[in-house]
């Protein structure tokens, strides 16, 4: 069975030891050959600054082809655009269009007047411009603001008869969750990648909470392990294991890209990464 084709999702730094935290991160996973790294927006577009450098530095310092998140809260149309039209300047070809989380402390999402209202007008609008390769966002568990799976399989039509190439999913915890989305997407005509999205478990409390907030269905005997492994001090060996386990179904289920959500924390996508087969490409000792 062939390694996978790869890609890391990263976030953009807002202190000085996070920082440090990123570019270890980089250095570190870089050698692997990802086709596409990512780097996400916060909450409400919160870093929207700092994604714009950090998507331009890690591709100027490590040549890797970066996709920069794009979202809708909290801009308006024209300024969106604008964000847009300036990685396209810095040469940035990719972009991942989401709705986007609600600022802090309000429930649910509200498009501003003159913003885009959903991720469907956003791809539209960057479709026309002709500039990006775009992907999107995909749930193959329900996501918290859709009545059913059937909803979120008509919506990520919709996005791409909009633009979009591919879709990233959401992070899951079976491999069957992620074939039934597959296999039900396929049945309503979606032909384009969907890429599985690979939570490593840094914290089993951390990935409960994210599970919480998205929708992600948390299976019971997960929770045992966790409870099991923690008395035994073996969080990481259990992590690591589980998320290799769930790669290679993936992998034996005709799946040949895996995303993977680093939260900043490399040593377990690395060592989850070797496990599968995939090795270094070059050394980036040097690279400043």
């Amino acid at each position: 069975m062939p390694a996978p084709r790869i890609s890391f999702e990263f976030f953009p730094p807002q202190t000085l030891d996070a920082s440090f935290r990123l570019w270890e991160t980089v250095r570190m996973l870089a050698p692997l050959g990802p086709e596409f790294v990512s780097v996400t927006y916060g909450a409400g577009g919160t870093t929207r600054k700092l994604t714009h450098e950090a998507v331009e530095a890690i591709g100027a310092n490590y040549g890797l082809n970066v996709a920069a998140h794009l979202t809708c809260v909290d801009a308006s149309r024209a300024e969106t655009l604008a964000v847009a039209h300036s990685y396209a300047e810095a040469g940035v070809t990719e972009i991942v269009a989401l709705r986007g989380d609600p600022p802090r402390g309000e429930g649910r999402f509200a498009p501003r007047p003159d913003g885009f209202a959903s991720s469907v007008e956003l791809v539209e609008a960057l479709a026309a411009t002709g500039r990006f390769r775009i992907r999107v966002g995909a749930y193959p568990e329900a996501h918290p603001d859709a009545p059913d799976m059937a909803a979120n399989v008509a919506w990520l039509k919709r996005k791409i008869e909009a633009g979009a190439s591919s879709a990233i999913t959401q992070f899951f915890f079976e491999a069957e969750s992620f074939f039934r989305f597959r296999d039900a997407c396929e049945r309503a005509g979606i032909d384009a990648p969907i890429i599985p999205g690979i939570l490593p478990i840094i914290s089993w409390s951390g990935a409960r909470r994210f599970a919480e907030r998205c929708g992600a269905r948390v299976p019971e005997w997960l929770e045992r392990a966790f409870a099991t492994a923690a008395r035994d001090g073996r969080e990481d060996l259990l992590a690591t294991a589980l998320a290799t386990e769930l790669c290679d179904d993936l992998l034996r289920g005709g799946v040949e890209d895996l995303h993977f959500y680093t939260l900043n924390r490399p040593h377990l996508t690395r060592d989850i990464c070797f496990a599968l087969g995939i090795a270094p490409e070059v050394s980036l000792q040097n690279v400043a």
